[in-house]
Parts: C-alpha cells; structure tokens; sequence
C-alpha cells in the first residue's frame, strides 16, 4: 500500500467557510518539501444540512457522512479512513481555519511523534479591542508553548494508535489525545511554526472549544465592568 499524508477536517453546516479552508489545505498539499508525496484530504460531514459537502468535493476532498454532532467521533472516524487508506501521518485542522503553505512539511520536517501548533485569529468581529489584548496576553505562541488545538495538530500513524485515538467527545477531544500521546510516551513537538489562523466567531461549533474560550474572556470582561459599576455606587 502506498503511504501518504492524511488532512481530516470536521465540519457541521460550514459552506461559508470550507472552501477557504480547503484552498489553503491544498495549496499545503502542493509544497515542493513534500517531494509530491500524496495528500488525501478527508472532511467529515457531521449532520450537514447545507452545502458544505459539495463545496467539499467541487475542491477535491473526499467526503464521509456521520450524523454524530461530536467533533471527537468525526476527526476519529476520519482518522480511522485515512488510516485505511494508508496515511502514515495524520494533520487536523478545522472547517473555519485556514493553514499556511509550509503546514505540512513543517510538521513532517520536526521528526516528532506528534505536532502542537497554535493558532492567530485574523477578524475579530464584534469582540471588542480589550478581549482581544485579554486574549494574547495570555496566549504564548511559541516555541514550547501549552496550547493543544484541533486545527493545528498532526501525529503520526503509529503515535495515534498506541494513543487509542479520538475519544468521543463533543469538545476537548485534541486535549485527551495529547494526554493519551504524553501517556504512552510519543515524543510532542510544541512548535510556534506554521501558525494556523482561525475564527473568532460566536457560532462555534463546540462547547468547550476556541470560541467558547473567546467568549468567556467577553464574559468575564463584562462581570468585571458591573462589579466595577457597583462598588463604585457602593
């Protein structure tokens, strides 16, 4: 069987953004330090009502349904797909993320068993400025930094079958793996290299994903400007 490279992008009604994200992935699939080894590319259509799936196929990827409404049973299921077909190296992003050129090689370029990547949101939309200062004052994009993201995460084959996978989470599922990885001993590159930029937006897709923490930094600005009101009317 020949090995290639697997991108496995979950997505739930994305047609406003899959196609960005799917232009980027395979602009990376095309990177000459790549040597032209195959990229198949995998979105999992969790319960798409809308037309992400054929936005998904018009741009090359293939397609697999799931009516699960859990991002840890599709990028699982997607893995399991790619793994079928032979991938020996596994990159996740999501549907309202898009990757630079060099994503893939630079993962593959690190040797590790697996990849931690971060990521910068291009527009904020109607955050205000101070969530956004809240935000990258304590977001550290660099080399050796903490952050676990779904869109910015590749392992290897075999690191991800030692880990058991992605269990079924609807939310925090790249976090378990990571820690799955750390268990069985895979050796984890925290790399600041090839950032992923992603959505700000208040229609994210999981509970306890980047959008949520987005908004709870809002929320926390908001309770921090009425306790504020009160004392000072105290």
């Amino acid at each position: 069987m020949t090995q290639l490279i697997a991108v496995v992008v979950p997505a739930h009604n994305e047609q406003d953004v899959i196609g960005a994200c799917l232009r980027s992935v395979f602009l990376a699939s095309r990177c000459t330090a790549l040597s032209e080894e195959p990229v198949l590319v995998i979105v999992v259509l969790d319960d798409c009502s809308d037309e992400t799936g054929s936005i998904a196929r018009e741009h090359g990827a293939v397609c697999v349904p799931v009516c699960a409404r859990n991002v840890g049973r599709a990028r699982a299921l997607g893995a399991e797909m790619a793994l079928e077909a032979g991938a020996r190296w596994l990159a996740f992003t999501d549907a309202d993320s898009e990757v630079p050129p060099d994503w893939l090689s630079t993962q593959l370029a690190l040797g590790s068993d697996a990849v931690c990547g971060v990521v910068d949101v291009r527009e904020w939309g109607d955050y205000d400025e101070s969530v956004r200062r809240q935000f990258h004052a304590n977001y550290f994009a660099v080399d050796g930094h903490v952050h676990i993201h779904g869109a910015n995460l590749g392992v290897s084959a075999g690191a991800y079958r030692s880990a058991g996978g992605f269990p079924p989470l609807a939310s925090s599922e790249d976090v378990a793996l990571v820690n799955a990885l750390q268990t069985c001993g895979a050796s984890i590159v925290w790399s600041a290299a090839a950032k992923v930029v992603t959505s700000a937006r208040r229609s994210y897709r999981a509970p306890g994903g980047f959008g949520a923490t987005l908004e709870r930094i809002d929320g926390l600005r908001h309770e921090g400007t009425q306790q504020g009101v009160h004392e000072e009317r105290a």
